[in-house]
């Protein structure tokens, strides 16, 4: 079964600050037909505005991941790390028993934008951590690059949790697949661009959940950006 969630169907708040849309029900967007889709539990499309950003605020128990597509995040936590990340840095923040951060665009005039994304753990009540990697163009080109799973295999950042993520870019000719074994669903997001994925068109924003499917296929690429979720089904 494969199921399509357009760009325009998502929960959408523009702050000023900030301009964002809620893939999954988060703050006062509340769907109860889209509450997340396993362990997936958000996903974020945030346009931070130019010298603004979240002040320090907590999460407990939530697997948080932070995908930037353009410009740069500062970073600052309670745990004493503090970075700034841009386009292809990957970062992990696993909240566990409590952490404090902050997030904030310090450019004078360009926007950032990013994906936050919130994973659901599989265990409770560990020591918060924190991890980030990079992934350059060349390794997402044409292919769907592992940056996320339960064993950090391949350099990718560890998710507590049943769950792989790969990001790819595709464009004219590139395609690629990828096996869904029984009892796994994929959860398809479209950063950027269009690509069609099981014969579906998509364009930025769109997205797509596959329970039951033996595979997913991307092809006809434009420019496109894509986050595929590899989940535990549930």
């Amino acid at each position: 079964m494969i199921e399509l969630r357009k760009s325009e169907d998502r929960g959408h708040v523009n702050h000023g600050w900030l301009d964002t849309y809620h893939t999954f029900s988060f703050a006062g967007y509340q769907d109860p037909e889209h509450m997340g889709f396993g362990p997936l539990r958000v996903i974020n499309d945030d346009r931070i505005a130019a010298g603004a950003g979240f002040g320090t605020h907590g999460h407990k128990d939530m697997e948080i991941i932070t995908y930037v597509l353009e410009g740069e995040l500062a970073h600052k936590d309670s745990m004493g790390n503090g970075s700034v990340i841009r386009p292809g840095d990957v970062q992990r923040m696993s909240a566990g028993t409590g952490v404090m951060h902050s997030e904030f665009n310090h450019e004078s005039e360009r926007q950032t934008h990013l994906l936050q994304i919130w994973i659901e753990p599989n265990v409770f009540g560990i020591a918060p951590g924190y991890e980030e990697k990079h992934f350059d163009a060349a390794q997402k080109r044409g292919q769907l690059r592992l940056i996320g799973s339960p064993d950090g295999r391949d350099g990718s950042v560890t998710i507590h949790q049943d769950a792989k993520v790969y990001v790819g870019l595709f464009d004219g000719d590139e395609r690629a697949s990828i096996p869904l074994p029984a009892g796994r669903r994929a959860y398809l997001h479209v950063a950027r661009g269009e690509v069609s994925a099981n014969g579906i068109a998509l364009k930025a924003g769109d997205a797509l959940k596959a329970i039951d499917e033996t595979q997913l296929e991307l092809s006809q690429g434009r420019q496109a950006e894509v986050l595929l979720f590899d989940l535990v089904g549930r």
